[in-house]
């Protein structure tokens, strides 16, 4: 499976994208830039119309995408675009529960897995009801990711655990996504208890912005999930520009503190 985080004094990165913000093609060169400047995976946001995990800059983000009329089918090319231009990037679709039913979770699963997507997190997809889901995914060779919170006690985080493939998405506080200043304090406690649970990498997310904030992630866990950072930053950028600046905005999270 292309998810790894293994590369030698590099923190692991996943870069997350609301596909068709600012349009298709621009998020698929992005993409590019982000892994050609050291993101490990890429997270394509199925843009919804009702992203309740969200905070507002990715529900703007969103909200812009769904205007232009991008759909999950339009999210399955760009996947499968980035494959084929960068074979070894691992590539999660990331996705409200709604988009999926709406297309079927067979067909969707099929599709997913013919566009070359290494896996799939569905915000509302919870793990107790998660039966048929796991079937799908398992037949189609995907992995299914799911978010550990920090207030989920330690049989569900079991369950989370033993249920997802390629990491473990941990998420650093209850709420929506965005940026923060600090990471919350039980974020590395959450992440020490999904550790009893798996061997598996743990990635986490939910308000992770700045470089050094990428490194205290390297210290506990084994990548850091940046969204809404990358997201704002595409908002105020020229869509000319973009790639180079989420490339270069990239490099600057995996760069090493002075000396």
């Amino acid at each position: 499976m292309p998810i790894s985080f293994a590369k030698p004094n590099k923190p692991g990165l996943v870069v997350y994208l609301t596909t068709g913000d600012p349009d298709l093609a621009t998020t698929r060169e992005i993409a590019l830039a982000a892994i050609d400047n050291g993101a490990d995976v890429i997270e394509l946001g199925v843009p919804f119309s009702d992203p309740l995990a969200d905070g507002p800059v990715i529900q703007r983000a969103s909200e812009r995408a769904v205007a232009r009329g991008v759909r999950l089918s339009d999210v399955l090319r760009v996947c499968r675009e980035i494959r084929e231009a960068r074979p070894e990037a691992g590539i999660i679709l990331f996705s409200y529960l709604n988009p999926v039913i709406r297309m079927g979770l067979p067909a969707f699963a099929q599709a997913a897995k013919e566009s070359g997507a290494d896996g799939v997190l569905l915000t509302d997809m919870i793990v107790e009801e998660a039966g048929e889901y796991l079937e799908v995914m398992r037949k189609n060779a995907l992995a299914p990711v799911f978010l550990a919170a920090p207030t989920s006690p330690d049989a569900r985080l079991r369950a989370i655990a033993e249920n997802s493939q390629g990491f473990v998405y941990a998420i650093s506080r209850v709420g929506i996504t965005g940026k923060q200043a600090e990471l919350a304090a039980d974020a590395c406690l959450l992440v020490e208890r999904l550790r009893k649970f798996t061997s598996m990498p743990i990635a986490l997310g939910f308000g992770i912005s700045n470089a050094a904030q990428v490194r205290a992630v390297s210290c506990f866990a084994d990548a850091a999930v940046v969204g809404s950072a990358v997201v704002e930053l595409i908002e105020r950028t020229p869509a000319a520009q973009a790639p180079q600046v989420v490339g270069q905005f990239v490099r600057d999270l995996l760069r090493h503190p002075p000396q």
